[in-house]
């Protein structure tokens, strides 16, 4: 196969596949006569199928096995040939108005030097998880399955508000016409806290005009950044009622034998594992922000933070339309997300080359570990289990993110670490 190599800056290359038309054809030809010796197609018999019928069911999909299978071929070797070491996969497309002439675009690893990470100043955090953590996840529970009854006295921290409401601002009414209908329970911080507050002492069927200034960036264009009136109708107060933490409880939470002590158990286990994957993400944070800044000047490849930032833009208006919102998106949105891409290309690349250069090779203990704490969050782990061994893709995910959080660990370890103790609590907390 002839393959011509052009430059494209730095780190592009433009590869030309003029694939050979006669192997092309003697691959199809061979591939069709083995279905028409082994094709079992109602109203004929097996082996006697005729040439045209294999070639009219069959043949588009011949062909494009074999111009597939010839592409990978010529350009494996090309890539061989060249001594050429890709950042990311191949883009290849056919050339118009010639079958078989194709156009591949692959872009290079930028050249990072020694990759010395012994002088890097890793910040690495420790917790860990005390009875008072456990007492605390077990009232959160409780809150999660608390019940309300309603009461005459004011409202207080805690208690369920349900009201309807119509808001002014710059001297219109919204809703036009009729109220809104909403609770909130006060505390919780699923309204602002202005009219939180506001609600305080307010009794069934008491009425006020509570003012709230609403931040700049409020996802209802109308009121960000304004002040507006508010004008409530308290029509319920409840008050919460927590449950026991009895066999009951403890049983509704799946644990079987509605036991105190394996419930504490089972908790402290979700906890270490939530805790473990906190801190790993604290550690991916601080190595990642030192091989950003120790690594900024080299260049990246142009095409794979493009990649990049538009699959943040595509997660990011998946994520608005799971929460009922619209993300405005068009064919540059990408764009505002391109230095972070940069960013996040960079990290992975060095990452990618630290694991080569220094031979750190997958744990398959450390997977097998990893799937066990995934499927361990579901009531039928071993099903689960199944599910990652099964499906290439989510194997291959769970092993891709082991074998970053092995060359993280191991960054660690080789540059100048600074332990900084934590709690719980602040340990989880998103920084």
């Amino acid at each position: 196969m002839q393959v011509s190599v052009e430059s494209q800056g730095n780190l592009g290359r433009k590869l030309i596949l003029d694939l050979p038309a006669d192997r092309l054809n003697s691959l199809v030809d061979t591939r069709l006569k083995d279905l028409q010796r082994n094709a079992n197609i109602k109203g004929f018999r097996p082996g006697k199928v005729p040439a045209s019928v294999i070639q009219k069911r069959f043949g588009d999909q011949v062909r494009g096995e074999a111009i597939d299978g010839l592409l990978r071929e010529g350009l494996g070797g090309a890539i061989r040939d060249n001594d050429f070491r890709l950042a990311g996969n191949p883009s290849v497309e056919p050339v118009e108005g010639n079958d078989l002439q194709y156009v591949a675009h692959v872009e290079l690893m930028p050249d990072f030097g020694d990759l010395d990470v012994s002088t890097l100043d890793v910040t690495r955090h420790t917790a860990e998880i005390k009875d008072a953590d456990i007492d605390n996840m077990i009232s959160n529970l409780q809150l999660q399955r608390r019940t309300w009854n309603p009461v005459e006295r004011g409202a207080q921290d805690g208690d369920l508000i349900g009201f309807e409401s119509y808001s002014t601002v710059d001297g219109e009414r919204v809703p036009a016409e009729g109220v809104e209908r909403n609770a909130t329970a006060i505390g919780s911080g699923v309204v602002l806290p202005q009219l939180e507050e506001g609600f305080k002492g307010m009794k069934v069927g008491e009425q006020k005009t509570i003012t709230v200034d609403f931040p700049a960036d409020w996802r209802v264009e109308l009121f960000a950044g304004k002040s507006v009136e508010i004008h409530v109708d308290v029509k319920e107060v409840s008050e919460p009622v927590m449950p026991e933490v009895d066999a009951a409880f403890i049983r509704s939470f799946g644990v079987a034998s509605g036991d105190a002590d394996q419930f504490r158990t089972e908790i402290r286990s979700n906890l270490e594992r939530e805790l473990k994957g906190a801190l790993m993400q604290r550690l991916r944070r601080s190595v990642g922000e030192q091989l950003i800044a120790k690594y900024e000047s080299a260049e990246m490849p142009p095409r794979l933070v493009e990649q990049e930032a538009r699959a943040m833009v595509a997660q990011v208006a998946e994520q608005a339309r799971q929460q009922g919102q619209q993300y405005p998106l068009d064919q540059d949105t990408h764009l505002g997300f391109l230095d972070t891409a940069r960013k996040r290309v960079l990290v992975g690349l060095v990452v990618g080359e630290i694991a080569r250069k220094n031979d750190l090779r997958l744990d398959s203990a450390r997977v097998n570990e990893t799937i066990n704490l995934i499927a361990s969050t579901y009531e039928d782990p071993q099903q689960v289990i199944n599910l990652y061994r099964q499906d290439r893709n989510l194997f291959e995910s769970v092993q891709n993110r082991v074998m970053e959080e092995q060359v993280f660990d191991w960054i660690a370890g080789q540059a100048r670490q600074n332990e900084v103790a934590l709690d719980f609590a602040d340990a989880i907390r998103p920084e």
